[in-house]
């Protein structure tokens, strides 16, 4: 059996390629919705993509399962699990075979068994692998996708925060519990190999590790050590993070069938002037890549500064609308990863990408300003300033500036904030403020301030007074 993993930083998501050697099938497991270097790790071990199939309808992210159906003609293998709200709906003139609880499909040599795993959402699944062609009579392990992760379980919320599916948290929470409840009855040596890790919104507590054991984690999985139904409810849905707002346009994306990419449809390269005629347009958002410390004096006027490191994707899912033309500012050399992380939540109206150099041609340019601890806390106390912690709600309840007021990041082009007032900006270690700061900017906020260092600094800086007194 060949089995091999592919980790999108970006996402915290996982993908699995499992090829049978004997035959030379393979089945992709959670695919993204970038294919390329899945199949061309296919095509060198000498195994034709035959199947693909998924755990549930994804929320964070464009699965890659439509896509390789239609390129490739691979046969789906998708959940029948939930009610009508969560089926399937791009199915139709593929080749799709629907599994349940307890079905079972192979792979070559390699057999395939389903568990419904609700909790996460109704319709999700697991998949318990045993490598028949290796000569195994019992399984290896279980695909968990967003059931089980290493130290944690599947947020329940999600489809009540980010979809508006009323009153599912708790029934959600409560499936989780009974879930789990079979998943502990399953042998201890099962490798566990789930679809996201540290990073991801899924959970609140995910570990960096790539994969687990079932008996490891009955053992330091909380979720596995609190038998009481009612007590597992409260705690698994106390201090969820933030539900992204994306997450609710890819849960109906992955239902009704994502757009399938053609590789003739190219981002075009934009010009100085061609970024000028673009923000005419007042549906058009101008996001720029460049680290914070570039671009903070040089924001071309109305765009944005997201800059392109692992959290750029959840950034511009949170700060970007999908009704918008979207133009990216960025180095040439990291174009082409950038387009894919945009297009891995379904960001497909990007109408041109710029070089940084376009920058240098505007006569104008927009900026924020850089304070450190003790001229932000000085700035502070003045009446003429409204401080905005951008923050989430945890980071916020664990303490913050009395001067402060609560506006989360991802929410900020639609808060109100006084127009009047120099706005003082800080997050935890700086980058959510410098992000938060240009949005404020291309809003029409005149006197915008951010402290370096964020809330970590300070605190940094009052341990260090009080060990000196």
């Amino acid at each position: 059996m060949l089995f091999r993993s592919f980790f999108d930083d970006k996402l915290a998501q996982y993908t699995y390629l499992v090829g049978c050697q004997r035959t030379g099938e393979a089945i992709v497991i959670d695919p993204s919705r970038s294919i390329d270097e899945i199949v061309q790790v296919a095509k060198k071990e000498g195994l034709t993509l035959t199947a693909a199939t998924e755990t549930h309808i994804h929320a964070d992210f464009v699965s890659g399962s439509r896509q390789l159906a239609v390129d490739h003609g691979v046969k789906l293998y998708l959940s029948d699990e939930g009610d009508e709200n969560w089926k399937y709906g791009y199915t139709e003139g593929l080749d799709v075979e629907f599994v349940r609880d307890g079905s079972r499909f192979s792979i070559g040599n390699i057999d395939f068994e389903v568990m419904h795993t609700p909790g996460h959402t109704p319709e999700s699944i697991s998949f318990i692998l045993t490598d028949r062609g290796g000569g195994a009579t019992k399984p290896m392990g279980i695909f968990s996708g967003d059931f089980v992760f290493v130290g944690d379980v599947g947020r329940p919320d999600l489809l009540e925060k980010a979809a508006g599916a009323e009153g599912t948290a708790d029934s959600g929470a409560r499936d989780m519990f009974r879930s789990i409840q079979r998943f502990k009855e399953l042998p201890d040596y099962l490798m566990v190999w789930p679809a996201h890790g540290a990073g991801s919104a899924c959970g609140k507590s995910l570990g960096a590790v790539p994969s687990s054991t079932v008996g490891y984690e009955k053992q330091f999985n909380w979720a596995m050590q609190i038998d009481d139904e009612q007590a597992f409810v409260d705690e698994l849905l106390k201090d969820q993070p933030e539900a992204p707002v994306y997450f609710a346009e890819m849960k109906k994306v992955n239902k009704v069938g994502p757009t399938v990419l053609k590789h003739t449809d190219r981002v075009p390269d934009l010009s100085a002037e061609d970024v000028k005629k673009a923000l005419k347009n007042n549906n058009t958002l101008v996001i720029d890549t460049r680290p914070a410390t570039l671009a903070e004096k040089t924001l071309i006027p109305g765009s944005i500064t997201i800059p392109y490191n692992k959290s750029f994707t959840n950034w511009t899912g949170w700060l970007a609308n999908y009704d918008e033309d979207l133009v990216i500012i960025g180095e040439p050399y990291d174009k082409e990863a950038i387009i894919e992380s945009m297009h891995s939540i379904h960001f497909d109206r990007i109408i041109g990408y710029a070089p940084v150099d376009v920058v240098a041609e505007w006569n104008q340019h927009d900026a924020y300003e850089t304070l450190s601890v003790e001229e932000f806390l000085e700035e502070a106390e003045k009446e003429s300033t409204y401080v905005v912690d951008v923050r989430n709600d945890v980071e916020w309840g664990d303490g913050h500036l009395n001067q402060a007021n609560h506006h989360f990041l991802g929410k900020i082009r639609d808060t109100d904030i006084p127009k009047d007032k120099t706005v003082l900006v800080y997050c935890q270690g700086g980058a959510r403020s410098a992000i938060a700061s240009s949005v404020l900017k291309s809003l029409g906020y005149e006197d915008v301030k951010h402290m370096a260092g964020g809330y970590g600094a300070y605190l940094r800086e009052q341990k260090n007074k009080f060990t000196m007194q």
